[in-house]
């Protein structure tokens, strides 16, 4: 089957692999429709990961049944499912309380729990940017969908940026009326400011410097930040009459960098830590490695990023973190696509074959204009 492999940093291409198959009896493969670019797959493209070469990429999958093993029995051939980018076994603790992201069993990658597919430190398996992958547990990793091609751009948002962006609102602790400050406009961000006004927020501000990212912020109803045009902070905090903001979601990692370029991992954390009232709470949703050979100090090579804890701590602040648990929010988010309550597929801007997937890296990565989410399809 043809699909995307990793090489080295900035060097992935669609090769000929050996086909996906059934391997244990709970097992089920997907004929994938559409599968994604990930804004957290270019960390891998980028080499600041310790991604093997030989990697088959993509973790935001959907597609249909293929085949199912002898101990599926809530699935069938020819389903149209979304498939969680968390490999969960199921029965686990965390499983059991509703962290399938923290898995315990899934991953033999000594020190981590959760696994996931086709990407770095997550366990041996394939990712999806395929013709075919299979799912393992797949009674409990799938989820059911419509069947037919309606809400597909929508629906392939499910299996991991929606409920990301979903989940780093949660770990806000926003409530109704609450205003929300999100940085980052990238998928996850859109996705998180767009789930903070579903949720009743009553003012969302986005902060990037992207101008196509920035006018979807508008399109949305959230307001946008430009933070190459002045410290964002202090644009919040003039827009908010001088009290800030109640709740912050962090949707840009351990690359985050100034309007220049230059990286800074703790800017984004600084800036939540000043804009945020004292008692509120931030959701870190972007993606923090344990490892970064690439960060410009020793301390974050070690993913130690020093960001300014006591005034956090002196301002009484929340913070939650972590990968999101996707089952635990993906029925509810796609009920309420299927009610036209969400959207989540405005942000979609390119949609390409699965042979071109070297070029949507390439242009995403660039923050070419116009390239804000890249679907890929296989060709039959």
């Amino acid at each position: 089957m043809k699909a995307v492999v990793y090489h080295d940093a900035f060097k992935v291409s669609v090769d000929d692999v050996p086909d996906a198959t059934i391997e244990e009896p709970t097992d089920a493969l997907i004929r994938i429709t559409t599968t994604n670019i990930c804004g957290s797959d270019l960390h891998m493209y980028e080499g600041r990961t310790s991604v093997e070469t030989g990697k088959v990429l993509g973790h935001e999958n959907m597609g249909v049944v293929e085949e199912v093993g002898p101990g599926v029995s809530q699935f069938k051939a020819g389903d149209r499912v979304s498939v969680p980018f968390n490999i969960g076994c199921g029965s686990c603790r965390n499983c059991l309380t509703g962290w399938s992201s923290f898995c315990t069993r899934m991953n033999p990658t000594e020190g981590m729990d959760g696994a996931a597919y086709g990407y770095a430190n997550m366990g041996p398996y394939d990712g999806g940017q395929a013709e075919y992958l299979r799912v393992p547990h797949a009674d409990f990793n799938l989820l059911r969908l419509p069947s037919g091609t309606e809400h597909e751009n929508d629906f392939t948002m499910l299996s991991d940026i929606f409920p990301t962006g979903w989940h780093g609102v949660e770990l806000s602790g926003m409530q109704p009326g609450d205003r929300v400050a999100v940085f980052g406009a990238g998928p996850v961000g859109l996705m998180a400011a767009h789930s903070a006004i579903l949720r009743g927020a009553s003012e969302v501000f986005v902060v990037d410097q992207q101008k196509d990212r920035l006018d979807l912020v508008r399109e949305i109803g959230a307001v946008p930040i430009d933070f190459s045009a002045g410290d964002p902070v202090e644009q919040i905090t003039e827009a908010t009459g001088g009290t800030g903001v109640d709740r912050g979601v962090e949707a840009v990692g351990y690359q985050a960098h100034d309007h220049s370029g230059e990286e800074h991992p703790e800017l984004v954390l600084d800036n939540l830590v000043q804009v945020v009232r004292s008692t509120g709470g931030i959701g870190v949703v972007g993606v923090y490695m344990p490892e970064d050979a690439g960060a410009r100090s020793d301390a974050a090579k070690e993913g130690r990023i020093g960001f300014q804890y006591g005034t956090f701590f002196t301002k009484g602040q929340s913070m939650g973190t972590g990968q999101a648990p996707v089952k635990r929010y993906n029925r509810q988010l796609r009920d309420l696509i299927i009610a036209g309550r969400a959207r989540p597929g405005f942000i979609v801007s390119h949609e390409l074959d699965l042979t071109d997937a070297a070029e949507g890296y390439d242009r995403f990565d660039k923050r070419e204009d116009g390239w804000t989410k890249v679907l890929l399809h296989p060709v039959r």
